[in-house]
């Protein structure tokens, strides 16, 4: 992953994967220098990432207003949550191999896990300002729409674990995180049924019963996202 600077090849390869050309050729180099570079104090990606996770959240708040206009603030602040995640914007990471073209010290190599997906995650966000600073706002939503449009229409894009869901709404409407209380335990060892209720603060609780203790508290979340119209309630048959 250590590399120190794009070739002529290597970029002209880049920038066609991106779709779009830098008139600043250096932009894009600082995009993809990590702190751990040498001589990277001044010239890494940190500033371009603060600023690239505001451009990115704008465009895909955008997208999601036009694309889910029955969705209400609390669907659509999960969505949001979910699609400028670290994990989505490794996924673009990947989708664009920009792990070939990050410029690290040799310390990164002892990065592994969701460490290296932060650093994918971190380099879509500093070459988003770097879009947005060479080429403007228009510039930058192309990018953001080429990419995330489809991860945004995805039928689960709002229907993923529910106690998942729950959190990232609740920290996102009240900031405060979800708690989980187990009301009881019932049915002998071979077939148990375990309560729990989920409570937020200044919201109403909600219980659920399955046969396992984080099952029952997938039912809870679920119902609590459904009362709260978070979720549209499933039919039977779904």
């Amino acid at each position: 992953m250590k590399r120190r600077s794009l070739s002529v090849e290597d970029r002209a390869r880049l920038e066609a994967a991106i779709g779009y050309q830098f008139a600043e050729k250096d932009r894009l180099d600082r995009a993809l220098t990590h702190s751990s570079a040498r001589n990277a104090k001044a010239s890494n990606y940190q500033r371009l990432e603060f600023l690239g996770d505001r451009v990115l959240g704008l465009c895909v708040a955008e997208l999601l207003f036009a694309t889910f206009r029955d969705a209400n603030e609390g669907e659509l602040s999960v969505r949001l949550n979910q699609l400028v995640s670290a994990e989505s914007c490794a996924r673009v990471a990947d989708d664009l191999s920009l792990h070939e073209f990050i410029h690290t010290g040799s310390d990164v190599k002892k990065i592994t896990g969701k460490h290296m997906m932060n650093v994918r995650a971190d380099v879509v966000e500093s070459l988003i300002a770097a879009i947005y600073l060479d080429g403007g706002l228009e510039a930058a939503r192309r990018f953001v729409l080429q990419h995330w449009t489809h991860r945004a229409a995805s039928a689960d894009g709002a229907r993923r674990d529910a106690k998942t869901e729950l959190q990232e709404w609740a920290h996102a409407k009240f900031g405060i995180a979800p708690k989980y209380r187990t009301d009881d335990r019932s049915g002998p060892d071979h077939d148990p049924r375990f309560t729990v209720t989920v409570e937020i603060d200044g919201l109403a609780p909600e219980t659920g019963t399955d046969r396992s203790k984080r099952g029952a508290e997938q039912v809870a979340a679920t119902k609590l996202l459904e009362r709260e119209g978070v979720w549209q309630k499933q039919s039977a048959g779904n």
